[in-house]
């Protein structure tokens, strides 16, 4: 069984009940893992009945896991605008949001046993063949902050390439960059990524 696709995520969270129910959810993914966890053990871990986690989330074991990956990315992009709020530069802005993302993903313990035991349920929505998912999420959200420093065109192709920048090394991790780490991701920052987004110089067409 694989994840819901990613959609947008809703401006505030779910009721207190459903809340309840998707962090049960997520303690029993981290546990079991998301093919092994069923409704009855997430019913069980919120102190809920099934019947009752199945009228909150009618489409039973995918209606729940959709309702926890809308969650979760609110979440986690209610945290990256409290960091963004805040920058008063582009590298600020970009040093703060990627080491934030960076620590959020290396500590999500559910997401985290599915990158490690079912990484199928998580790589079609980051595979960089597929543009849908994180990318258009991501996009959507990293545009507006983008856009105090760029064209509103070259900010959203700008999310895109951050973002995958990003991904590859918490994904593939390398020994001289640590995307946890603000004075690492600095120095990734100002070497590559800020010169990758400033608009190049005109080409001499006499050379």
């Amino acid at each position: 069984m694989t994840m819901a696709p990613i959609e947008e995520a809703p401006a505030a969270g779910p009721p207190e009940p459903a809340q309840r129910v998707v962090d049960a959810a997520l303690r029993c993914i981290a546990r079991w893992g998301l093919a092994k966890t069923t409704l009855d053990d997430v019913a069980r871990e919120a102190g809920y009945s099934r019947a009752t986690v199945y009228r909150m989330f009618p489409g039973g074991k995918d209606g729940l896991v959709q309702a926890v990956a809308a969650e979760e990315l609110r979440r986690f992009f209610a945290g990256l605008a409290v960091v963004l709020d805040g920058a008063g530069t582009l590298e600020e802005l970009l040093v703060g949001g990627m080491t934030e993302a960076a620590r959020r993903v290396q500590g999500h313990t559910a997401l985290q046993f599915l990158l490690a035991h079912e990484l199928g349920a998580v790589l079609p929505h980051v595979a960089f063949a597929n543009k849908a998912g994180v990318f258009d999420a991501a996009g959507a959200f990293a545009r507006p902050y983008l856009e105090r420093w760029m064209a509103p065109e070259q900010a959203a192709r700008a999310a895109e390439w951050v973002t995958r920048v990003l991904l590859s090394y918490v994904a593939c991790p390398a020994e001289d960059v640590d995307m946890t780490d603000a004075e690492s991701v600095r120095a990734l920052v100002r070497t590559f990524v800020l010169p990758g987004l400033r608009r190049p110089a005109a080409v001499d067409s006499s050379l």
